[in-house]
This record gives structure tokens, sequence and C-alpha cells, in this order.
């Protein structure tokens, strides 16, 4: 396209760099007075998708948005390069163009570019044990959730960080609730995808994160948990499948040990050493917080570890109890829930919500006792557990009442 007498910016497929998908490479091709330079704008189409005449994608080209935004930010990017050389130079090249405007467009990076940076970084502390497996699972799953809503919702592969906008973690959240997930995980996802756009921040790609704002606000869920009467009866049952008997002595030991599923799966006999007060503790360094999470051992929970000292896949595999892969783990523990009449929705993350209110809170146990014991690194995390049940409630009262009444039911006279 003419800009003017001496300059002329042209857009076009350089067709014999198409790749095997058959996608071609759009250049940028930049003539003054006749001479010419130009370079690669990075960004690929389908040939049916390109107007030769305007130089733009059609609406056709699942990228067309990008492109043709890219189309125009560089043209007048270009132009106004030119004209501040034009300003100061008696002579202008098309080269001088080019190497005004790269440098900018080097610096250029996108949402995508951001998450393969932090994604491969925490990938590396995963594999030096320094990371959980399922939280990369997790950022892995937000890139998918985050792809998904720019192709369905702005019909884009891919965004400019310095284009996002507070509107991308507005939308992005109504997308993600409209997809039938609820609003505190929603917001988990925005809360991640700060984190990732503040990394790319500190590579120095953008200098603001323009939805640190976005306020992320969360609903206290109801967390089911186990009444002890019902962990007691689980723990008696007489269950003769061994499967379920096996993921129900393991759920068992979690409700008095506080562990979380990969805690516990990863257990070994190295674990477990004799405390200061000569008692048997177990000790792991939990692997979504590398904080390390000692616990002393309860009779029902040592009780298990004796169960299964010589069973043939903990001797083989050095493990400290067969417990099973977390999809059929959840799977089995809600039949063993069945059996025992248990009207809860039970999972791998319950048995820890029960060790926290019914084993430790209900028997005034510390707060600061039960941050420790669940391997915390903060209070705030351990307040998530400490709900106060009408026992607890209950519980206090009947001290209390002690204290200030008499058997009789008399004020006590100091």
């Amino acid at each position: 396209m003419k800009v003017n007498e001496d300059l002329s910016i042209l857009f076009w497929l350089n067709r014999q760099k198409a790749s095997k998908d058959g996608l071609v490479p759009i250049w940028v091709r930049i003539t003054i007075n006749g001479k010419r330079d130009g370079f690669s704008s990075g960004k690929k189409i389908h040939p049916d998708a390109w107007d030769e005449k305007a130089a733009i994608a059609s609406m056709n080209c699942p990228d067309y948005k990008l492109i043709n935004s890219y189309v125009v930010k560089t043209r007048v990017e270009l132009e106004k390069h030119y004209n501040q050389l034009e300003a100061v130079n008696k002579k202008v090249t098309a080269t001088m163009v080019k190497d005004a405007y790269m440098p900018k467009q080097i610096l250029q990076k996108t949402l995508m570019q951001a998450f393969k940076l932090h994604n491969e970084e925490f990938a590396e502390r995963v594999s030096k044990n320094k990371g959980s497996k399922g939280t990369l699972v997790r950022y892995e799953r937000l890139k998918d959730k985050v792809q998904d809503f720019l192709k369905k919702k702005l019909r884009l592969a891919d965004l400019a960080l310095e284009d996002i906008e507070m509107a991308f973690a507005v939308n992005f959240f109504h997308y993600l609730t409209m997809e039938n997930i609820g609003d505190n995980t929603a917001m988990k996802y925005v809360k991640t995808l700060k984190q990732i756009i503040d990394r790319a921040i500190d590579e120095g790609w953008i200098k603001h994160n323009t939805i640190s704002g976005f306020k992320c606000t969360y609903v206290d869920p109801d967390r089911e948990t186990l009444e002890m009467h019902e962990l007691v009866g689980m723990y008696e049952k007489e269950i003769t499948v061994e499967r379920l008997a096996e993921v129900r002595d393991v759920y068992v030991f979690c409700c008095f040990t506080g562990y979380a599923y990969e805690t516990v799966y990863n257990l070994e006999p190295a674990n477990i050493f004799k405390g200061l007060d000569g008692k048997l503790w177990i000790t792991k360094d939990r692997q979504k917080t590398g904080v390390e999470e000692t616990v002393p051992l309860l009779p029902i929970a040592l009780a298990i570890i004796e169960k299964y000292k010589n069973h043939p896949y903990c001797i083989a595999e050095n493990k400290l109890l067969p417990v099973n892969s977390n999809v059929r783990y959840n799977a089995y523990i809600k039949e063993v829930a069945t059996i025992c009449g248990i009207k809860k929705e039970l999972t791998t993350h319950t048995a820890r919500h029960t060790f926290a209110t019914t084993v430790l809170l209900e028997n005034d146990v510390p707060i600061e006792t039960v941050g420790k014991l669940l391997g915390h690194k903060d209070l705030r995390s351990t307040q998530i557990y400490a709900k106060i049940t009408k026992r607890k409630i209950s519980n206090n009262m009947k001290v209390l009442e002690s204290k200030i009444f008499s058997e009789q039911g008399l004020l006590k006279v100091s």
C-alpha cells in the first residue's frame, strides 16, 4: 500500500516458505524510492483466508482479529518511524525504517509465551522435587482454558501481553462460570493467571499487570467431615472385599494423621521415627508447599501400619501403605461410604478436614498446633479448616457450665 510518493508498505504472503500444514508466513515489505527491505511478521495464515487486494485476513480465518490488528499497528508504527527519520536525515532508506521498528517488534511477547516461560520453569522445579506434579497439571489446565477462551470468545489463537486489559479477566471469569465451573475455582484460575502475567513482568516483557486490580473473592464452602462415631464405625466395619478394605484403611489413616493423598501415596517405612517422647512419629515434606509435616502416630494409625507391613505391594514398592491411584481411590471410598451407611461425599481431602476438625479442634487442640501438624506455613491456611462445630461449642459450654454452676444448677460463689 502506497503511503506517500516515496514510501510504500506491503503485507504479502511468502508462499515459498509455506509449511507442511498449508500455512504461509506473512511478510512485511518496505519500499522507499524504489528500494526495498522487509521482515517476517511471525504470523502465518492459510492462503484462502488472505485478501490480497486489501492485504488483510478475511473473517473465515480463526486469527483474523489478531492478524488484522497487527497489520494496522505495524503500518502505523512504520510510517511513524519513517517520519521521525525523515525529519533528521537527508536520506531515509527502507533498511533504516526496518531497523528503527524491529527492536520494538522483537520485544513484543504474547500470553501463551508467558505460559510457556512460567510452566517450563515450574516443570524444572518438579523434576528436582521442588514442586508438585499436581500443581503443574493445574498450571497446564489453566493454559488450556485460556486458549479455549481466546478461541471461542475472542476468535484468537494468542494475544499480545500489551493488549490485555481488565475486561479480559472479567470476561474470562464469566466464561469459566458459564462452563459449569464453580465461582471459587474460577476465581483461583484468574488469581493464577495474574501470577503468569507477573512472571512476564519479572522477565521485562511488559511493565504493568493490567488485571492486577481484579479482586478475587471466595465463598467459604461447607466442607464434609466425619464425626467421631462415623469414623470409628468405618474403621470397625467388617469389609470382605480386599480393595475396599485397603482404601478404607488408608482413608482412616489419613483421618488420624491429616496427610493429603499425594503425601500418603509417597510414604515409606523410613518416614517413621522415634520421637523425644519415646513414641513413634511420622514425617514427610508436603509436595504442595515443601513444608515438613510431622505427626505423632495415634494407636489406630499405628495399627493400620502394622497391618500392611508385609503386604506384597508395600514390600515390592517400598511403600508404607497400599495406596491406589487418585481416581480409583476416590471411586472406591464412595463405595466404602455406602457400605458404612455414611451419606456424605467423601474424597481424599475430606479425611484431612476430618483430622483438623473432628480429631483435633473438637478435642481442644490449639489452632497453632493444628497448623503445625497440617504442615501449614501460616495460620491463614489453617483457619480454612477451623470450622467451629456444634460439638465444639457444646464441649466448651460444658466446661464453662462446670466452672460457674454446681451440679444442682446453682451459681457457684467465689
